[in-house]
């Protein structure tokens, strides 16, 4: 019985960056004054109370002698003083009141000790992030929304509304640019997560959620609805809100979890037509344009589509509809392609003693070659890029890489290749370790040996040579050049990678050395119109034409360019007095204007 499982996480984008831009620790709320415990003691002391021991003044007089005629205490003053010094209600000029018991007004005790006078409320990002935040992407040629918070939403803000006029709705919103490759990145790390430590096969579903297939493991977390739980508590630690649902379909389970009313959606095998038939059509997945299709039909639910024949369905709404709800009631298996977590091959070295030599790294590299290699033989791959990590003994870290031309595992040249590179590491105070690893590999089987290599005609292995030229020079300096399909010839010619095999030439005949730009030529002497140019002037040397041969036509290339629409060039092939020979056209046909204005250009030279 198969079960799938649909994470949704509906404010994935927003959640993400304010969990990368929030400060590193939550500001500290203001220490609150300390109450006592228990009521103060009395104090006997004559200054600290108004009534002397030995007679004098009755209670409440020193109101009198310290100038209260003249100037009354505010009730600021009266709550400053302790309550034994305070004034009765008779003396204040007040009616008589019935005082509170003194150890009901005392604050709880918190069962530490000591007890506040006031409870201080948790504080949330929810509290710091309270204002109205959307995510926009540029599309053709206006800005839309793709995210919004729930603050945002209950302002009226939707995904897709234009972002002018959601600033025009909300005038404190603010706007932040949407960043759908690092949101894919995090639903990676979340599949390679699920992979390794609840199912076997997950993946990413969408821009917003991944599909975990269930089947046979809940058991070992309790139970569907605990496994659910459990999954929504570490998102929420995370920072993340989520939704999810568990069905027999992934189109149902997707469906539940992005339409559903609940947190928790756990629907039993069978139920599934039953459970999406209210939901909304763009619950299956379909394109925008099959929505509004199917809107000016009447047709806005799932179970609008139940009793319609398969015929008139396809021919209106599209094959791809009718496949998306067969898939979510169970009537066509959708299969899940898993993530395959990929672990790095790498080798490592820890040092009894700090090196700081070359002689001595270059002794650590050679057995982090081997130890490598190894690795990567018992896997069947081959090296395209090594990544040499040495950690300082300050702490600080030394990276060089190399890249190969094709994957490989020969221990010599790799060791040769890093060794080139030795000098741009600077051991400082020392290196206490180091690490070799293979960020990309490729699958490198065994090959069979062919029969030219004992007689000695089989073409010589050249990527050795290009990795060696790359690490000395510019890594994209070595290159072939290939032919293209086009009519023009500084089109025709493309560059490919040093070991790429290149396309067939055609079997026109083209000069060996082809300038970048042609050049223009001047006192050109020429019968039109398809004679060759008795006479011209090149870069400042004068040529005359002892023979030529021509023309070569050749017409623009009108779909790429509507300049070229009437563009034509007559090639031809001359040769000079000097025995030089060059490959020069005239632009136009020598009849037609638009053809072109009849200038002389060089664009390559024979031999």
């Amino acid at each position: 019985m198969t079960r799938v499982a649909s994470l949704y996480l509906p404010q994935l984008a927003i959640e993400r960056l304010r969990k990368a831009e929030r400060p590193a620790r939550l500001p500290e709320p203001a220490p609150v004054p300390i109450a006592p415990r228990f009521a103060l003691p009395i104090d006997d002391n004559p200054g600290a109370c108004s009534v002397p021991k030995a007679g004098g003044w009755r209670p409440g007089a020193r109101w009198a002698r310290d100038g209260a005629l003249g100037r009354r205490p505010t009730q600021a003053d009266i709550d400053a003083m302790p309550a034994h010094q305070r004034p009765t209600m008779r003396e204040m000029g007040r009616r008589s009141e019935a005082a509170e018991h003194v150890f009901k007004a005392m604050p709880a005790d918190d069962g530490n000790g000591r007890s506040t006078s006031k409870t201080i409320e948790p504080l949330t990002w929810a509290t710091l992030w309270g204002k109205p935040t959307i995510l926009i992407m540029r599309t053709g040629q206006r800005d839309v929304v793709t995210a919004a918070c729930p603050v945002a939403l209950e302002l009226g803000l939707r995904p897709g509304m234009a972002a002018a006029h959601a600033r025009a709705l909300v005038t404190d919103l603010e706007v932040r640019d949407a960043q759908p490759e690092k949101d894919y990145a995090l639903l990676d790390r979340l599949a390679l997560h699920a992979v390794a430590h609840w199912t076997p096969t997950a993946c990413v579903s969408g821009a917003d959620g991944l599909w975990l297939d269930l089947t046979g493991t809940t058991h070992l977390f309790g139970g569907e609805a605990r496994f659910c739980r459990r999954l929504l508590r570490v998102l929420e630690g995370l920072g993340f809100t989520a939704r999810i649902a568990i069905a027999g379909t992934p189109g149902a389970a997707h469906a539940l979890a992005r339409y559903g009313n609940e947190a928790i959606i756990l629907l039993p095998n069978g139920a599934e037509a039953q459970a999406i038939a209210d939901l909304p059509l763009c619950a299956l997945r379909l394109d925008r344009g099959v929505i509004e299709t199917a809107a000016r039909f009447g047709l806005e639910r799932i179970a609008d589509l139940y009793p319609m024949p398969r015929g008139p369905l396809a021919r209106r709404l599209g094959l791809p509809t009718v496949r998306r709800l067969d898939q979510a009631r169970g009537m066509i298996a959708e299969p899940i392609v898993p993530i395959i977590p990929f672990e790095m091959p790498h080798a490592e070295r820890r040092l009894l003693e700090p090196i700081g030599t070359a002689e001595a790294i270059n002794q650590v590299i050679g057995d982090l070659v081997a130890d490598l290699v190894a690795l990567l033989v018992e896997q069947g791959l081959g090296l395209r890029t090594a990544q040499l990590a040495c950690q300082i003994v300050d702490g600080s870290e030394q990276r060089i890489a190399i890249g190969t031309a094709k994957a490989t595992r020969d221990a010599k040249h790799l060791k040769r290749m890093l060794t080139m590179r030795v000098e741009r590491i600077d051991p400082g105070l020392g290196i206490e370790a180091m690490t070799l690893s293979a960020p990309r590999v490729e699958q490198l089987r065994s090959q069979t040996l062919e029969a030219g290599l004992i007689t000695g005609d089989r073409a010589a292995d050249i990527a050795p040579l290009v990795d060696q030229l790359a690490g000395r020079i510019d890594p994209d300096a070595p290159f072939r050049l290939s032919s293209r399909e086009s009519d023009v010839p500084e089109r025709a010619v493309r560059r490919i990678g040093p070991l790429a095999k290149p396309k067939g030439w055609p079997g026109w005949k083209r000069p060996v050395r082809m300038l970048r730009r042609p050049e223009l030529l001047s006192n050109v002497v020429a019968l039109l119109p398809d004679h060759p140019p008795r006479r011209f002037v090149w870069r400042g040397s004068s040529y005359r034409v002892v023979a030529g041969d021509g023309p070569e036509r050749i017409h623009g290339e009108w779909w790429r360019n509507a300049s070229e629409m009437w563009a034509v060039r007559d090639y031809f092939r001359v040769e000079a007095e000097g025995g030089e020979r060059f490959w020069l056209f005239r632009r136009g046909d020598g009849v037609d204007e638009q053809t072109g204005n009849l200038s002389w250009f060089m664009h390559g030279v024979f031999g």
